[in-house]
């Protein structure tokens, strides 16, 4: 055996010892040493602006996207027999299927009442929205009898006052004799922010279950289904799942929800607070500025409730105490209103909204 093949395997060990030691040693000094880089260091924008700024971004594949949406009135038909057999539809896929649902409920629908629920909003008073379907019912059951107020089982009148349980016990035990009649409730992203509560999602389910109410609903979060048992899912709302994904933008759904890059501003609350005014009552909306009249002169205290109910009554804006606490309740769900002790204990309501962007929505209201 040649002394210098001896040399050259010790040289080749050596070398891979060496380099091994050094690769162990360059690890282990890449993990000491840190990134000096940090979350806060990232620069953030006014809300506003990144939304103006997104909302310039050119649309892709539109024309795609319209032949996708037109496929879909093909099963139409489908989808509204499903309903007339007692049915509930579950439209889940990637994009926004808002457009598609309003389309089919505007087209396939016309002859049936439709009460929508926007789950995308971060708060919703469902019991306002099951009042809204007692009263379609009531006026069904009194137009189908033919009957006096006296004859029927409920006063319309006295729907404000009952609770949840027995606005669903109504809506249950309503009788026609029109067999193929029903009123639909819409429910834009049933998996919301405003509806993703356990107690939120046992009502819809008691009022899927109703004899005449058929829910349409759209789901986008993947772990939607868990919000319901088996009871729920197949018994109480019956689904039938669609896949319709549409790859539209979530242009709505997205408006209340917080860019992650961004800060919020002032604007972006008043546009917020304004969209949600705008679509109450406008005897809510006159409480609204009679609130903010208050708050306006009277920077630092908050309206006591005694004092806004005896300006609301002498305007003629409510008639009870009743009705006006429907209001609050309405402005404390959607975060308009809040309520704050004052100097002597007493309970006031408060708009949590700056002097200059409450002048705006006032303004806007208007």
């Amino acid at each position: 055996m040649d002394i210098n093949d001896n040399w050259e395997d010790e040289d080749d060990e050596f070398e891979f010892s060496r380099n091994y030691f050094l690769a162990k040693e360059l690890a282990s000094s890449s993990k000491k040493s840190k990134s000096k880089h940090k979350l806060t260091d990232i620069t953030v924008v006014d809300e506003q602006e990144l939304r103006e700024a997104a909302s310039q971004i050119e649309p892709k594949h539109e024309a795609e996207i319209a032949l996708l949406l037109d496929s879909y009135e093909t099963m139409y038909p489908e989808w509204l027999f499903a309903l007339r057999c007692g049915f509930g539809l579950l439209m889940y896929g990637f994009g926004s299927k808002k457009a598609l649902i309003e389309d089919f409920a505007s087209t396939a629908l016309t002859e049936y009442s439709v009460v929508v629920i926007n789950g995308y909003l971060q708060a919703i008073n469902l019991k306002q929205v099951v009042i809204a379907l007692a009263e379609v019912l009531w006026d069904q059951l009194k137009a189908k009898r033919k009957v006096s107020n006296r004859d029927l089982p409920k006063s319309r009148q006295s729907f404000n006052s009952q609770s949840m349980d027995d606005l669903l016990t109504f809506l249950d035990q309503v009788e026609l004799e029109d067999g193929d009649f029903f009123v639909c409730v819409v429910i834009h992203n049933i998996d919301g922010p405003g509806l993703r509560d356990s107690d939120t999602q046992q009502y819809l389910a008691r009022l899927a279950a109703c004899a005449r109410i058929r829910v349409v609903a759209s789901i986008d979060h993947v772990n939607a289904p868990l919000f319901w048992d088996k009871n729920m899912a197949h018994t109480q709302f019956n689904w039938c799942w669609y896949h319709v994904p549409t790859f539209a933008p979530y242009k709505v759904e997205g408006m209340f929800y917080p860019l992650i890059l961004a800060h919020g501003s002032a604007n972006q609350n008043v546009k917020t607070a304004t969209i949600v005014l705008l679509s109450l009552t406008r005897n809510a909306q006159s409480v609204f500025k009679v609130l903010a009249e208050h708050q306006l002169s009277h920077p630092e205290e908050g309206m006591p409730i005694n004092d806004l109910y005896s300006v609301c009554r002498e305007r003629f804006l409510v008639s009870s105490q009743v009705t006006l606490n429907s209001h609050l309740t309405e402005f404390k769900d959607h975060e308009l209103v809040k309520i704050k002790k004052h100097s002597d204990g007493q309970d006031c309501l408060h708009i949590p909204l700056t002097a200059e962007a409450l002048q705006k929505v006032v303004l806007e209201i208007n």
